[in-house]
């Protein structure tokens, strides 16, 4: 039997009694913390950093992460809606978290917490960008799970028909597209730094993981249906505008910064 499409009529309800229910998206968007927070325990075991300081950092990024995505999606996506009103921004129970606003938050919470522990605030990037890619990976699947951010029409074998929401033709399910592409920068972080260790140059793990993973959400983002009505007049949409800068610093840190440090390490030699 050839393959012609997938049929997706996933609840998104794992549970349900009355008002409480418990969804798959957030017991994936929690288990991106879960494991996350023992992959950073053993980071910093092996690097003989303090158990209390990582207890400190998952508070950070708790925060840090869920209030970007929700300002994150209210700003960047529905400005005059949200401002218009602004106590909806607290609703966040009715859905809208936005990954680049949940960048932006992350980025600034790791500043606040770097000053706290005092430690360089590009060390403590690098370790964190490996269980970001992870947690990208879930927050994917749960999207799939919402049958939500998908793309437009596809004739492969493997497009999604979202029954949810009355589709009737297969869309391209980028969902997994970036769940996997995420996966896979997520392993190849690990390992690198399972293998170099101290011995990577400050910056090139952070620099690798802004630089590819948003280069990968661009690219997919060409295959998505429009977010919001606006998007649909626009060359590039608010994901694609959004990643370049994201991009560019990538690169500043690969290449850049990583050749600074370099000179500042042969200097002192």
């Amino acid at each position: 039997m050839v393959l012609t499409s997938v049929i997706w009529d996933v609840q998104p309800e794992i549970i349900s009694i009355g008002q409480f229910a418990v969804r798959w998206y957030g017991l994936l968007f929690a288990s991106g913390f879960v494991f996350g927070y023992f992959i950073m325990g053993n980071i910093f075991k092996k690097e003989k950093v303090p158990q209390k300081m990582l207890d400190t950092l998952t508070t950070y990024m708790v925060v840090g992460t869920v209030v970007g995505a929700r300002l994150g999606h209210c700003l960047f996506y529905k400005p005059a809606y949200y401002l218009a009103d602004p106590i909806k921004i607290l609703k966040v129970w009715e859905g809208g978290l936005a990954s680049h606003g949940a960048a932006i938050g992350i980025l600034i919470a790791l500043w606040l917490f770097a000053r706290k522990a005092k430690k360089p605030y590009v060390w403590i990037l690098d370790r964190i960008v490996i269980v970001v890619a992870l947690a990208g990976f879930f927050i994917r699947m749960g999207n799939l799970m919402n049958s939500e951010i998908y793309g437009i029409e596809t004739s492969l074998p493997w497009g999604f028909i979202f029954v949810r929401w009355n589709e009737t033709v297969p869309k391209h399910p980028t969902q997994i597209y970036e769940g996997l592409s995420y996966l896979a920068i997520f392993v190849i972080l690990f390992m690198l730094y399972q293998k170099k260790g101290l011995s990577l140059k400050p910056g090139i793990l952070f620099g690798f993981f802004l630089t590819v993973l948003f280069a990968m959400r661009f690219l997919i983002e060409f295959i998505k249906e429009p977010q919001v009505g606006f998007e649909e007049t626009m060359a590039l949409n608010m994901g694609q505008i959004l990643s370049i800068p994201f991009i560019l610093a990538g690169f500043y840190f690969l290449f850049l910064h990583a050749r600074k440090q370099s000179g500042l390490v042969n200097k002192k030699g």
